[in-house]
């Protein structure tokens, strides 16, 4: 296995594409830290023009199961799919990439390269 396979492997990545382990938010969950929540809740305000409270920034990872999810994820066009398409993530869907994915690689464009690599892999 070559080693960027092994790196796209060894990771939590979400239907979307992003690296939940490399998220502030799910690390501030993960070890219940409450300064880098508050830092997240501040940039994600500035970044993405919704207020975000502090205890808005609880994450588990939008896998169905999770018990702790980002509020807003019972909204995402992109989770609602790849759930209901029983896909691990999108680059794994045999429609990817799709005009969902293509929506939100313009808020996030890192995802798409994920994606991607994930697909290459074959994960």
């Amino acid at each position: 296995m070559k080693e960027k396979e092994k790196n796209v492997m060894d990771r939590m990545i979400a239907y979307c594409g992003l690296v939940c382990t490399d998220c502030d938010a799910f690390k501030a969950t993960q070890n219940n830290d409450a300064a880098l929540r508050a830092e997240v809740a501040e940039k994600w305000t500035k970044d993405y023009t919704y207020p975000f409270k502090v205890d808005d920034i609880n994450c588990d990872g939008c896998i169905p199961d999770t018990p702790k999810t980002i509020g807003h994820l019972n909204m995402c066009a992109v989770r609602k799919c790849g759930t209901a398409k029983g896909v691990k993530n999108c680059g794994l869907c045999a429609e990817y990439s799709c005009d969902k994915t293509e929506e939100f690689f313009k808020m996030v464009p890192d995802c798409r390269k994920t994606l991607d690599a994930v697909r290459e892999a074959g994960r």
